[in-house]
């Protein structure tokens, strides 16, 4: 219920949703049909072999799972650039959350989701 998992669900969020971007992820803001925030992953073989993107997925799922009560609700699909796999959590959760949980406090009040 948490994931994106549908190739409708992306496309949908990728249409409609607002692009951000930090130095190593790509981030779309989208409106999502549940009153909960899901997230989507995309992480591709640029970054290197399965055990790297593996590891990136993680990371970010992670986060996600640490801080999902503090983001609106909506669409949130994290494309993960070259360089990613370098990143430990800390990082992750620096770079992630300077820019979506200052998101999120601000929106918390609007009920139609990510802006």
């Amino acid at each position: 219920a948490d994931r994106i998992r549908r190739r409708a669900d992306f496309l949908r969020a990728q249409a409609q949703g607002r692009r951000l971007h930090t130095p190593h992820f790509g981030i779309v803001l989208g409106p999502g049909p549940t009153g909960a925030a899901r997230l989507g992953l995309a992480v591709t073989r640029r970054l290197g072999k399965a055990v790297r993107r593996n590891r990136v997925k993680r990371l970010l799922r992670e986060f996600f799972r640490r801080h999902k009560q503090q983001l609106p609700p909506g669409d949130l699909v994290i494309m993960a650039k070259k360089g990613a796999a370098a990143l430990n959590y800390q990082q992750v959760e620096e770079e992630l959350g300077r820019l979506l949980l200052r998101r999120g406090k601000d929106t918390s009040n609007d009920q139609r989701g990510f802006p």
